[in-house]
């Protein structure tokens, strides 16, 4: 019996706003599932980055590159960083493995809750080079 592939697309978002952060956005469960990360999303093994997870978005949102108004939730520019499609490998409360196929980010990632809405997000080792790299 062959297991079935779970995909998906995904976008970084660089967020200026109140603190300058990049959106990490899956397509999973019908939503973008989401995550605000304070530094630049790691392209090599070796560096992680804390990861808060927010509230999940519409898939409308995985295009969206422009300004939210001041006075309003997230308001700043938002532009696309990177994007494209990924693979989930593993899912559980509180791990989610999978790799990305994007313009910039190329290979396997892994996020692990710490606690609550903290989680890291790092590179594993031995996944494919980056096109950063």
């Amino acid at each position: 019996m062959q297991q079935e592939v779970l995909s998906g697309r995904f976008v970084i978002q660089f967020h200026r706003a109140s603190r300058d952060h990049w959106d990490l956005r899956l397509e999973m469960d019908g939503v973008l599932k989401s995550w605000a990360v304070p530094k630049e999303p790691p392209s090599t093994p070796g560096v992680k980055r804390l990861a808060i997870q927010v509230e999940d978005h519409d898939l409308s949102y995985i295009d969206f590159e422009g300004t939210i108004p001041e006075g309003e939730y997230g308001a700043g520019s938002v532009e696309i960083w990177d994007k494209g499609t990924y693979i989930l490998e593993a899912r559980s409360e509180n791990e989610i493995k999978f790799t990305l196929k994007g313009k910039r980010l190329v290979g396997g990632y892994v996020l692990l809750r710490l606690k609550d809405r903290d989680w890291l997000l790092f590179k594993r080792k031995g996944a494919l080079k980056s096109r950063l790299d």
